[in-house]
């Protein structure tokens, strides 16, 4: 994928991540993106192996964004870890 589709997909990803773990009014367009683009490449590593589904870069298919949506998810969690900040989930 190309550098402009990066950024589109890592937006769409970090908003709806950030929509789900409580914490959409306190980020802005370009922290989604980067969550969002942070969150696909640890959904690459860790969750795309174990069930067998590509990645972003393989294409963009149904099973690559949720795996993005997943690992975007679970850098939010971790980073609410460190700030204590809670989310509404």
């Amino acid at each position: 994928m190309g550098f402009i589709a990066y950024l589109i997909v890592g937006g769409i990803v970090g908003w709806l991540a950030s929509i789900i773990m409580g914490r959409n009014n306190q980020m802005g367009i370009i922290l989604n993106v980067v969550v969002g683009i942070v969150g696909a490449f640890l959904g690459g590593l860790l969750i795309s192996p174990l069930v067998g589904v590509g990645t972003i870069d393989d294409g963009l298919t149904v099973g690559s964004f949720l795996v993005s949506l997943i690992g975007a998810i679970i850098l939010l969690a971790i980073v609410g870890l460190f700030t204590g900040r809670k989310s509404t989930v």
